[in-house]
């Protein structure tokens, strides 16, 4: 009896390995960004509550298409996951066939893991307080108004690009390396906006280092206590940045229902909730549909804003 219950557990031992086999989580940006941030919180968290470890690699590069096409040649077994964000619906439109995936047939939706409004801060330098005033300076002296953003196409370059379009202002995007080298050039007054994020807004609200004009969303920021919207003064204003993870097509669907179940547990455990909504994240409970429904929405705006701003890579 004793070798038959040994014989079974030495059976049974390459299966329970095999079982507890890392999951690769490819993310599509570097360490210390928020998407980094709130993929290791996620993925840390579902780690602790199922036992199965996620190892996230960060492949940033390329507008997150490196990691991107890491992953669309992955095997569809749940065994690589993608990690990406807003660059995901603009870049079918900024590269077109040149992207070495497609971006609707290769990848599976599972969940949408935060989804925070975009924001415009103001230099100390800089008068306009308020989006009317923004706009009256810049209709009043076309084209002397430099914002920073860290990327051609980036959500905050899209944002932008619709403020401009909607406006009928002219505002010049330059674009910077990191968000650090924009904030140094903004509050030194070098350049008289930067449009950000949420997450990247915080720090200077608490800090008092910049002026926090308006924010991109359509209902109040809790972390912007008296922010504006943009909306406010260009009704039907609306732009986020979003994260999100994906499967390689072709995945079965009981994993895609599976991991979108455990991460949604592990956005709703108190301590991850907290930190996410202190990022100023919108972090709703959401299916593998909704989040394909959300990204239709991105991709048509993207489309549009890129096509119509003539938005180009060199």
């Amino acid at each position: 009896m004793r070798r038959r219950v040994l014989l079974a557990g030495l059976l049974a031992a390459p299966a329970a390995r095999a079982q507890a086999k890392p999951v690769r989580v490819v993310n599509a940006y570097g360490a210390g960004g928020t998407a980094d941030v709130v993929c290791r919180l996620l993925f840390g968290r579902l780690s602790e509550r199922t036992g199965q470890t996620y190892v996230v690699e960060n492949r940033p590069g390329a507008a997150g298409s490196i990691a991107a096409s890491l992953v669309a040649r992955a095997p569809p077994d749940g065994s690589t996951l993608l990690y990406d964000a807003t660059a995901h619906s603009v870049n079918p439109a900024l590269f077109g066939p040149k992207l070495p995936y497609d971006t609707r047939r290769d990848f599976l939706p599972v969940y949408l893991s935060l989804v925070t409004p975009n924001t415009i801060l103001g230099s100390h330098h800089f008068a306009p307080a308020t989006v009317r005033d923004l706009i009256a300076a810049a209709r009043a002296a076309p084209g002397t108004i430099d914002a920073g953003t860290t990327g051609i196409g980036s959500a905050q370059h899209i944002t932008l690009a619709l403020f401009n379009e909607m406006a009928g202002v002219q505002i010049n995007h330059v674009v910077y390396r990191d968000s650090p080298a924009a904030r140094n050039d903004l509050v030194t007054g070098r350049i008289q906006l930067q449009f950000s994020n949420t997450p990247g807004t915080v720090p200077h609200l608490r800090a008092g280092t910049a002026r926090v004009i308006a924010h991109s969303g359509r209902e109040p920021v809790p972390v912007l206590p008296g922010v504006e919207a943009i909306a406010a003064t260009l009704p039907g204003f609306e732009t986020y940045e979003w994260n999100g993870v994906f499967l390689p097509a072709g995945t079965p669907e009981t994993i895609n229902r599976s991991l979108n179940a455990a991460l949604n547990e592990a956005a709703a455990d108190p301590p991850v909730a907290e930190t996410l909504a202190a990022l100023g994240a919108i972090a709703r409970p959401n299916t593998p549909e909704e989040f394909a429904a959300f990204l239709e929405e991105q991709f048509a705006l993207h489309a549009r804003v890129v096509r119509d701003a003539k938005i180009r890579v060199d």
